[in-house]
């Protein structure tokens, strides 16, 4: 799989990734990792796959909202779930996304 362009930056944006995580933590969702976080900012906040600046990186990490987070995290769930084999899951999952 290609490395999003965003990559090369990762180890220079754990302080903001951190500093994010610790806010969520705070808004009391302790189940978070970094992980999880920069796959939604790779595949949501910098969907297009073009050159970015650090500063618009972090600013990007920074401005993440834990409800637009969380969205994203619950379709993953759905997408991943054993659930989806069925017609239930998909309705469940249709309804979602609407």
């Amino acid at each position: 799989m290609e490395q999003h362009p965003a990559a090369i930056y990762k180890d220079h944006l754990k302080p903001f990734l951190v500093s994010k995580l610790e806010e969520f933590i705070i808004l009391g969702y302790k189940d978070v990792d970094l992980e999880e976080l920069w796959s939604y900012l790779e595949k949501k906040k910098w969907k297009k796959k073009r050159e970015y600046s650090i500063h618009e990186l972090a600013t990007d990490i920074l401005s993440v909202k834990i409800g637009e987070f969380m969205n994203y995290a619950t379709v993953q769930s759905f997408k991943t779930s054993a659930i989806l084999g069925s017609e239930d899951g998909k309705n469940m999952l249709d309804e979602l996304l609407k």
